[in-house]
């Protein structure tokens, strides 16, 4: 059996256990965001991404946005009930700023519950997953060698890609969501294929970085589970990516994830307080600023400092120098 079919039935097997488990549950869909169902989706989604730029692009893609809805109505889910979670225990934060994001965070949990029924996921006569699967199967999958080529072009244009949309605003990022966020998420991709691939990407030996990469290299960087590839198994062709550059990856990713929660902060207490008064949006982040306390950084300094630290990396040309090239055997 071709590498690309077992890579997804692996993933389906896993989100077919969570599903047939959440059938048996009374709210099924909380049941799947309190059991990381988010996960075997995220890969399935990385998996049809990729598959769709290097494949059947109209059947990977509609298998992609099968995917993405229910990862995106459980991440939203996951946004509303941190902050409510996080902000519970703060007692300078109104209780209706709180209460609004845990209405939000059910409001989300049913509309998940709605999909999972309107779309086939749950239950014995729904065949969700085994319509996915009969797709799969008929699909013309290439031989290992020609793939893995194919993979290095996807990565090659989707570096491309981000650097293109970098410069489009040349790092004056002025949205936290439509510049920061996405900037973060088309580089997490990048981090993700390699798990979804389950061992057909790897890292190079280990070189003595240049001094300016050190910045990047931190202990928590280099240790993280994430960073560590699946192993190669019975892989055979593979994409070596440069480890350095790839902790540098990660490192962005990881500073871009904060700045961005402590964006969202703000906007998810000034989303609450809107909906209780006409408050224009300079009232409503001054309050949500108050509320979130001394150490709460503006929204402008969040960009600022999201600016930065890509105008930095960007024009070190890190992330040009991730992809390696493919081998036939890991030495």
């Amino acid at each position: 059996m071709k590498k690309g079919i077992t890579r997804f039935n692996y993933f389906l097997d896993q989100l077919q256990a969570l599903l047939d488990s959440a059938s048996k549950q009374k709210n099924p869909a909380l049941w799947l965001y309190q059991n990381n169902a988010r996960t075997p989706l995220f890969m399935l989604e990385a998996l049809s991404k990729l598959y769709s730029g290097i494949h059947d692009k109209k059947k990977f893609s509609k298998l992609d946005a099968q995917f993405k809805l229910l990862e995106d109505i459980l991440g939203a889910v996951d946004y509303y009930d941190v902050f409510a979670k996080e902000f519970i225990t703060n007692k300078d934060i109104p209780v209706t700023v709180t209460g609004y994001l845990q209405a939000q965070a059910r409001e989300k949990i049913q509309s998940l519950n709605e999909a999972l029924k309107e779309h086939g996921w749950l239950g014995t006569e729904n065949k969700r997953i085994d319509k996915i699967r009969k797709k799969l199967k008929d699909a013309d999958w290439k031989k290992d060698g020609s793939e893995i080529k194919s993979i290095k072009g996807f990565y090659d244009k989707a570096i491309a890609e981000i650097v293109a949309f970098t410069g489009k605003t040349d790092f004056h990022f002025a949205n936290v969501e439509s510049d920061v966020h996405e900037l973060r998420r088309k580089l997490r991709w990048l981090s993700i294929y390699p798990q979804a691939l389950r061992g057909a990407i790897q890292l190079s030996k280990v070189k003595t970085p240049p001094k300016y990469l050190s910045k990047y290299l931190t202990k928590d960087i280099i240790t993280s589970p994430f960073n560590k590839m699946p192993d190669a198994a019975d892989n055979q062709h593979f994409l070596l990516l440069e480890q350095n550059y790839f902790y540098a990856l990660s490192s962005m990713i990881a500073q871009l994830g904060i700045l961005k929660d402590s964006g969202l902060r703000v906007i998810a207490i000034k989303e609450a307080l809107q909906q209780f008064s006409l408050m224009s949006n300079a009232v409503a982040l001054k309050k949500a600023y108050t509320y979130a306390g001394s150490g709460q950084p503006h929204l402008k300094q969040v960009l600022d400092k999201a600016d930065a630290i890509c105008k930095t990396y960007f024009k070190e040309q890190d992330l040009q120098k991730l992809v390696i090239g493919t081998a036939a055997t890991l030495k």
